[in-house]
């Protein structure tokens, strides 16, 4: 089944990366999606989209880039939650309300109220580093490309601000060579962290144990607030692939 990867963004829609990927025979799929509106997405008009993009392509993992959760009273951290302190995200999630730095608050507060709709929509959190075969039929998973990008052992993406093409096009050549990747479009940068954050939602879908870290404790109700939360990033192949010759030769981005 595929799998709906989101970048996020509460600045426009036009700013959410979203993919799609589905395992199709030897090859990763890739079919690069768009919302062309300046506008900011609400927080529940945007869970009704995903929800409904979801249901038309049949994918039952939805990955999102962004915190799903504050830290536990008892986790043993000080100011963060424990996958946060494994993967040495730059947000922390401190008790209820505490966000550091304050500078992340805002988008804190969209992914937490996104994480909630989706609940409400009927999604489920990822509560086991299990790979059963009785997974929920829409599960949620909490994403984190910069560390996807280290896992596979290539270089991560620059901020946007500063990503040059050169930079998408290196970092895409990395990538194909290390799996067998093809896209319906060139990635930009929002699409391509997109792209990376998502490959352990296939992995997962997959049952494939190798191919996906699952950092941190399981979520859960604690004082009227969800805490803790997995962070699933991307394992590399164990023997590199054969590159498919000239699959990717006429691969040309933009800003």
């Amino acid at each position: 089944m595929p799998v709906l990867s989101v970048d996020l963004s509460c600045r426009s829609w036009a700013e959410l990366g979203l993919v799609l990927l589905e395992q199709k025979g030897p090859l990763i799929s890739c079919d690069i999606l768009r919302w062309d509106d300046p506008a900011p997405p609400p927080v529940v008009e945007l869970a009704m989209r995903l929800d409904s993009v979801c249901t038309e392509r049949k994918a039952g993992v939805l990955m999102l880039d962004g915190p799903q959760a504050w830290k536990s009273d008892d986790n043993g951290e000080l100011f963060c939650r424990k996958s946060e302190r494994e993967l040495n995200t730059p947000a922390k999630m401190g008790l209820p309300g505490i966000v550091l730095p304050g500078t992340y608050e805002r988008f804190v507060g969209y992914c937490l109220a996104l994480y909630d709709a989706l609940g409400r929509l009927g999604w489920q959190r990822l509560a086991t580093r299990e790979h059963p075969n009785d997974l929920p039929q829409k599960i949620l998973i909490e994403s984190y490309p910069h560390a996807a990008w280290k896992s596979l052992g290539i270089t991560p993406l620059p901020a946007k601000r500063k990503c040059r093409v050169s930079d998408l096009a290196e970092a895409f050549a990395a990538l194909t060579a290390l799996l067998p990747v093809t896209t319906s479009q060139p990635p930009n940068h929002d699409q391509m962290q997109a792209l990376v954050g998502g490959l352990p939602g296939l992995a997962i879908e997959q049952h494939n144990e190798a191919a996906t870290w699952i950092a941190g404790q399981p979520p859960r109700q604690e004082g009227g607030f969800w805490r803790e939360g997995f962070i699933a990033v991307p394992l590399p192949p164990r023997a590199r692939p054969i590159p498919l010759s000239g699959e990717h030769d006429n691969v040309v981005f933009s800003t």
